[in-house]
């Protein structure tokens, strides 16, 4: 029996040479640990690739700026003033460059596979890659695991342990059912206080009617926000040849279907729901990447960092 969600809702020249170079993700996802998957993504090709824009107090400085009232006084640089009879700020570095949100959706859609892996296995890689990334370069990362409801929380920090707790929370096998985007979207606009990048990994195997709304809040206040559509070949091409009975993982309904008859049918839904969801992304200014399973982390995350530079 095959099983298929019935909801259904540019890779750059450079990527599409770059996929013969990488790591192929069915001998990726053989490797059991996902902290050694992550560091075989990473140390590969991924290094050094972002500098982010925001600073505050810590312990790189970084340039003088003129004091003003309200700044902290024991940022004053004493010596620079005796010589300058000015008073000037020390600048520095803030410990944690960039802080980075991922909200995961781990809902029972995401456990399809016609490759050996699910596309929760794929997306757990995704977040464990940017986890070990984020913590090579001293950022900030946290991780919201989310189905019908938020599951777990880990809130986002830079310290030894984080990618350890990130990990052991990618682990746990999934509990949910069905997908809710509201939830967790709407806890990351109530509570996320300083602005950083907030990355959205998920099939959307559902109702988009708030991811506008929602998407729209989180950039009201200034975050970087990505969306990481992440797609079971199959799904997108509904390439079946034999009548099965195809059964929605999210509420258990089995039907039997011809996918030569359904296709055309299901690609006209199928393509609606992406093109929904792309002109949301586009609107909000959202950098939205679909990832199929099939596709090389690397290459994935490469259009991505190129997407965040243009």
């Amino acid at each position: 029996m095959s099983t298929l969600p019935f909801k259904q809702t540019s890779r750059s020249s450079q990527s599409q040479k770059l996929i013969s170079q990488r790591i192929d993700p069915a001998c990726l996802m053989r490797i059991k640990s996902l902290e050694l998957r992550a560091k075989s993504v990473v140390e590969g090709t991924w290094k050094g690739l972002h500098r982010s824009p925001y600073h505050g107090f810590s312990v790189e400085f970084t340039e003088y700026r003129e004091y003003t009232p309200g700044d902290d006084p024991r940022h004053i640089d004493w010596k620079l003033a005796a010589r300058s009879n000015q008073h000037f700020i020390k600048r520095f570095e803030e410990e944690t460059n960039l802080c980075c949100h991922m909200l995961l959706d781990l809902s029972s859609s995401m456990q399809f596979d016609s490759l050996g892996y699910s596309k929760s296995d794929y997306a757990k890689t995704l977040v464990a890659t940017f986890a070990y990334f984020l913590s090579t370069q001293r950022d900030a990362s946290g991780l919201i695991i989310f189905h019908e409801h938020i599951d777990s929380i880990v809130p986002a920090r830079f310290t030894r342990g984080q990618l350890r707790r990130i990990l052991i929370e990618l682990e746990r096998p999934p509990q949910g059912t069905h997908t809710n985007l509201v939830s967790p979207l709407k806890h990351a606009v109530e509570t996320i206080k300083k602005r950083g990048l907030v990355v959205l990994i998920s099939d959307l195997m559902t109702s988009v009617d708030e991811l506008n709304t929602q998407l729209g809040y989180l950039r009201a206040k200034g975050h970087e926000v990505a969306l990481f559509q992440i797609l079971d070949p199959a799904e997108v091409h509904l390439n079946f040849h034999e009548t099965a009975i195809f059964e929605d993982l999210e509420t258990g309904e089995r039907i039997s279907l011809n996918p030569k008859i359904a296709q055309e049918y299901y690609l006209q839904q199928f393509n609606a729901h992406q093109d929904s969801i792309q002109t949301i992304c586009r609107k909000q200014g959202v950098h939205y990447h679909k990832l199929t399973t099939d596709t090389p982390l690397e290459v994935g995350l490469s259009d991505f960092l190129t997407d965040r530079a243009a």
